[in-house]
């Protein structure tokens, strides 16, 4: 059973900084695609990163350019979203994702996780 638990979330101050982290387990890590997405409130879910199973490239949306980044530790089974200068429009929840190619972690991955909430206050 694949399990994508992500963890980290909270509230902060626009400007600020706030990394997440999703667990893997019940897969194979090292051979998956992940990513992250969100879904601020009233709005559909979007993708904001991505990454390459052995880190060697990531995918970025437009609007995560530049102030965040995506990694993982394959030792750990474990990705991050490292989240700076964070601005208002960026409260979401944030999902991991998992998937076996570069085109479904930008647009279907196979699995999700639970997700975390994102607060950035004003």
């Amino acid at each position: 059973q694949v399990q994508l638990v992500e963890s980290g979330g909270g509230l902060v101050q626009a400007g600020g900084s706030l990394s997440v982290s999703c667990a893997a387990s019940g897969l194979t890590f090292s051979k998956y695609y992940m990513g992250w997405f969100r879904q601020p409130p009233g709005k559909e879910r979007e993708f904001v990163a991505g990454i390459r199973w052995n880190g060697a490239s990531t995918y970025y949306a437009d609007s995560a350019k530049g102030r965040f980044t995506i990694s993982r530790d394959n030792s750990k089974n474990t990705v991050y979203l490292q989240m700076n200068s964070l601005k208002p429009e960026d409260t979401a929840v944030y999902y991991c994702a998992a998937a076996r190619t570069e085109r479904t972690v930008l647009t279907s991955p196979q699995y999700w996780g639970q997700g975390t909430q994102v607060a950035v206050s004003s």
